[in-house]
């Protein structure tokens, strides 16, 4: 089964098992990273905003206009930001590395 690492905003590494065809933001709930996703990976907000590791952001299929969209409201954007309901873990994607921001803006409250 494939692994991917949570990176803490402290700097905590936790690898976690990445079952194929989940996405990011469901790998951390399972886990219990701390990874909000306020709307439930619909979409609708920018809550599980990750920072992907450099060497893993090329290899994600490209963030849609949506996506874009809502990711112009997460809080501490970098050029390697996703989302972590729309990384869908294939795998290629085994060894995965994302970083936890050190905020969350939730639009939906």
């Amino acid at each position: 089964m494939p692994k991917m690492t949570f990176i803490t905003p402290s700097g905590n590494r936790v690898e976690v098992d990445a079952p194929v065809g989940l996405s990011v933001l469901e790998i951390a709930h399972r886990n219990k990273i701390d990874l909000e996703g306020a709307c439930e990976g619909s979409l609708a907000c920018s809550t599980c905003h990750v920072i992907v590791e450099s060497e893993w952001y090329e290899m994600l299929s490209t963030a849609t206009e949506d996506e874009e969209d809502m990711l112009d409201l997460a809080f501490g954007l970098t050029p390697t930001s996703r989302l972590g309901c729309q990384i869908i873990i294939t795998e290629e994607l085994d060894g995965l590395v994302v970083r936890l921001p050190a905020a969350t803006r939730n639009m939906m409250l």
